[in-house]
């Protein structure tokens, strides 16, 4: 059988522990026994990324605008324990967080659904979106301890450095304590509207936004009024033809209501709360790694990963040589994801076929009853018993199916 041809990479950004393990199996499994994989290859390992202070994280992300596609393995985004463990030079930012900074845009992560997974939640009976701001808040945050005695204020100088404002955030008088600022840019607020806005006509779901700009009543509330003001200038009139809402409320109020909701929505949060979210989402479906998520910035660039973590528990039982069952859905999803992207940009409708194939044939592969272990306390089909595979025998299993 002749291979399925690319026209153009994608670029190739590794990872760690047991979801670097699953990524060259999945290549060596489900891809290249198919296509003529092109790539453009980054190691984002902690190891790597150590060795090169973080540039080749910089560098991944610039490839990413360069090509337009991009697929990212899980990585660690290292603490104090993790310095240690790895003797760091120093404690390196998110690769998530430094991606999506260079490339701008926002992150939307939707479940992966198959019959048998049935949600924690009964009443969702369509999946719903996750849409994360992708640039600034805590992220990008400014953080320092400060002594008792001391104060900490807010600073703005214009660019003469001249003093605009000068605003006392706390006097630390009576006990040290700690003190973080946030920022945000006005055109990044916007970009995230818009590609809000777009996808929500693309999936033809109503589209909710949730911030707090009754406590953050210049911060958040900022980011009201820019959603607002877009949505009455531009989207309004598209939002009626399609036959769908635009809505903001409270974050609290949206929680209570997404979870009395069946579902069928695009949920549009901040940096931070999409990340708490969207996980919160995700497990109440049924797990992290039923989950998809892609990076889409306004000039159409797009980066897919892993929603989840690099499995470091399973990764350590693996080097033992003791067999693992770890949940590969999300990761095989990343590569059809950036596969099916790429095939669309290039013109290459075979590439988008097979992309949808592979999905649908680890879909199939849980529906009949083969999966990681993680599934099978959540699999209940009437007539199917639920089969517990290891890591590789899972991706093997869908490999046939592809065969």
């Amino acid at each position: 059988m002749s291979k399925i041809q690319m026209k153009n990479p994608v670029v190739e950004m590794d990872g760690d522990e047991m979801t670097r393990v699953l990524w060259q199996w999945i290549k060596e499994d489900l891809i290249l026994p198919f296509v003529d994989l092109k790539t453009e290859y980054y190691d984002l390992g902690l190891v790597n990324r150590d060795k090169t202070d973080d540039q080749v994280t910089v560098d991944a992300a610039n490839a990413n605008k360069k090509y337009k596609v991009g697929v990212k393995c899980a990585t660690i985004t290292p603490n104090a324990q993790r310095v240690e463990e790895y003797k760091l030079k120093q404690m390196w930012k998110s690769p998530n967080g430094t991606i999506r900074r260079i490339l701008d845009g926002t992150v939307f992560r939707a479940p992966i659904l198959a019959k048998g997974i049935t949600p924690y939640i009964p009443g969702w009976k369509k999946p719903i979106v996750l849409a994360r701001h992708a640039y600034g808040d805590v992220y990008s945050g400014v953080e320092t301890q400060v002594k008792q005695g001391n104060k900490a204020y807010l600073l703005v100088e214009d660019k003469d450095g001249n003093i605009v404002e000068k605003l006392l955030v706390q006097d630390f008088k009576n006990s040290d304590g700690i003190v973080q600022s946030v920022h945000n840019l006005d055109r990044s607020i916007q970009s995230f509207a818009r590609s809000c806005f777009n996808y929500a006509l693309d999936i033809k779901m109503p589209l909710w936004f949730a911030t707090k700009d009754t406590i953050s009543k210049k911060y958040d509330h900022h980011f009201k009024d820019i959603f607002a003001e877009i949505f009455e200038k531009e989207y309004k009139a598209k939002f009626e033809a399609a036959g769908i809402e635009y809505m903001y409320t409270l974050i609290d109020d949206a929680v209570a209501r997404v979870v009395r909701s069946e579902g069928g929505i695009l949920w549009a949060c901040k940096n931070y709360d999409g990340d708490v979210m969207s996980d919160m989402v995700a497990t109440a479906y049924g797990s992290l790694g039923l989950m998809t998520s892609v990076l889409v910035s306004p000039d159409g660039n797009y980066e897919f990963e892993a929603a989840h973590g690099t499995v470091t528990r399973h990764y350590y039982k693996h080097l033992k040589g003791e067999e693992t069952s770890t949940n590969s859905v999300a990761t095989i999803f990343a590569w059809t994801g950036a596969l099916a992207k790429r095939g669309e940009l290039d013109d290459t409708p075979e590439l988008c076929a097979f992309a949808k194939k592979l999905e649908r044939a680890t879909v199939e592969t849980i529906e009949s009853g083969e999966m990681t272990g993680d599934l099978v306390p959540l699999f209940h089909a009437e007539g199917v018993v639920p089969k517990k595979l290891d890591s590789r025998a899972f991706l093997k299993a869908v490999a046939g199916r592809m065969q």
